[in-house]
């Protein structure tokens, strides 16, 4: 092999003119290989781009011997020359001088064929699946979502804050949580009345995994302005629906001195930049599962980004439903949750764009929502998406310490005298939201599982890889 700079696939494709007729250096994997008595052409991709390089093998140069590993799944390092391909598809190939054989994979155990496979297969072998054209295009917009998330609110003069993952509190309430522990389970240290005796434990009081960042992002926003959080958070609600996971990242942002119409300009402009990041910079991979997934794939994301959101009262929202005549499977009245379903009439069928739904009922959202002055309804706000439902959850929150001590009373919330401070000591108006990113991740690649837009998905009795 001479002694040649590798250069990617992505490069080679994307710029073809300045390369051609120069000797290159290439190294990826086998997606395929097809010919005849005569050439051999090797379809060669190495994760850069959803595009695959031609390599043309001229059998009187390699005998069929040499080429026998090289099989689909199989890893080879190549360098010829860069030419204009002569056949369709594509418009170079490299003409093959040398080859070297990384790594084979027998034909007769490697479970990734050029074959249809069903997605369920594929999460079943969640360690080979990122290496289909389907998972490639899925993680690379992942990838570039999280690059555009960071850019937006560092170009806004945010600070990324770190929040913790193990903590005492519950940010939501909904005690689903994880627990964290080095007691021994086979035989767990007990008080006198028989309850377990948590002083023994490494922190010295029941703990868990985080369920949100927020609560101590609003600690960081009372000192640093406006902050934002990007990271794992875990629930362990028994949920198999494809839109749960008991690991997923979260986006929260929170702001001193936003009110709740701020945070609704923020959260619009946010998620339309992200969008628009995706579409300007993964066209090839958007292209690909809009051509073989989801033919609406790419009016969907053109039709969030070039329209203004409504902003609905859930008085309103509940009369249109309840006005509707649509048959519901779960019934719509003033003071429900309401559902993905009616959620997505809404969207979908009612205004036909994305929906920011506000003033919700206090007795259906969290402890830390501003109250409105009818005493009945919060500063909430939810943004909905077509196909999705609910993708961004926030509101101003509630600055006043009388207010917020009263909310947690009625609650039987335990004191938390930290988050309380920032209350007693210099209060401010603040607002915030989280998006959950899978959520995110899975509207832009319009696939239809959460599961299978995040390399290793947890869920319920599943934990592999």
């Amino acid at each position: 092999m001479k002694d040649i700079r590798r250069k990617t696939v992505r490069e080679l494709l994307s710029e073809p003119s300045k390369y051609a007729g120069s000797e290159v250096d290439v190294k990826g994997w086998v997606r395929t290989r097809r010919g005849n008595k005569n050439v051999q052409f090797v379809a060669l991709n190495d994760g850069s781009t959803i595009n695959s390089l031609q390599i043309v093998f001229d059998l009187s140069r390699f005998s069929e011997e040499s080429l026998k590993t090289v099989t689909t799944g199989s890893s080879i390092h190549v360098q010829g020359l860069l030419v204009e391909s002569q056949g369709k598809g594509q418009t170079v190939e490299v003409q093959a001088e040398e080859l070297e054989i990384y790594g084979t994979a027998d034909p007769a155990e490697y479970p990734l064929q050029k074959k249809g496979h069903s997605l369920e297969f594929l999460r079943e072998i969640a360690h080979l699946r990122p290496r289909t054209n389907t998972f490639g295009a899925v993680l690379r917009i992942r990838h570039a979502l999280a690059f555009a998330i960071h850019k937006f609110f560092n170009d806004k003069g945010f600070y990324y804050f770190h929040t913790p993952l193990i903590t005492e509190s519950d940010c939501e309430g909904a005690g689903a949580m994880f627990q964290v522990t080095t007691l021994p389970m086979e035989e767990l240290p007990r008080t006198e009345d028989g309850n377990v005796d948590y002083s023994q434990d490494f922190f010295g009081a029941p703990t868990s995994l985080t369920v949100s960042g927020q609560l101590e992002g609003e600690l960081g926003a009372t000192a640093l302005g406006c902050i934002y959080t990007f990271g794992p958070t875990f629930r362990a609600e028994n949920s198999n629906t494809p839109r749960h996971l008991s690991e997923f990242w979260m986006i929260e942002p929170e702001m001193a001195f936003y009110d709740v119409n701020d945070n609704m300009d923020l959260a619009e402009e946010f998620i339309k930049y992200c969008i628009n990041y995706a579409l300007d910079h993964c066209k090839d991979d958007i292209q690909f599962l809009n051509d073989h997934f989801d033919k609406e794939l790419i009016d969907r994301l053109k039709f969030v980004v070039e329209n203004d959101f409504v902003r609905l009262p859930y008085t309103e929202g509940v009369k249109i439903l309840e006005e509707s005549g649509e048959k519901f499977e779960f019934p719509v009245y003033w003071g429900a949750d309401l559902a993905s379903e009616h959620e997505r009439y809404l969207v979908e069928k009612h205004f036909k764009r994305p929906v920011m739904l506000t003033d919700y009922p206090k007795e259906i959202k969290a402890f830390y929502m501003k109250l409105n002055e009818d005493g009945k309804t919060v500063r909430g706000m939810d943004v909905l998406f077509p196909q999705i439902g609910e993708i961004i959850g926030g509101s101003q929150r509630e600055e006043n310490y009388d207010v917020l001590c009263s909310r947690m009373e009625e609650l039987g919330m335990a004191d938390m005298p930290w988050y309380m401070d920032t209350r007693k000591f210099g209060t401010v108006p603040h607002s915030g939201f989280g998006l959950g990113f899978e959520r995110l991740v899975l509207f832009v690649t319009g696939m239809q599982n959460i599961r299978d837009v995040i390399p290793f998905p947890r869920y319920p009795k599943n934990c592999n890889f």
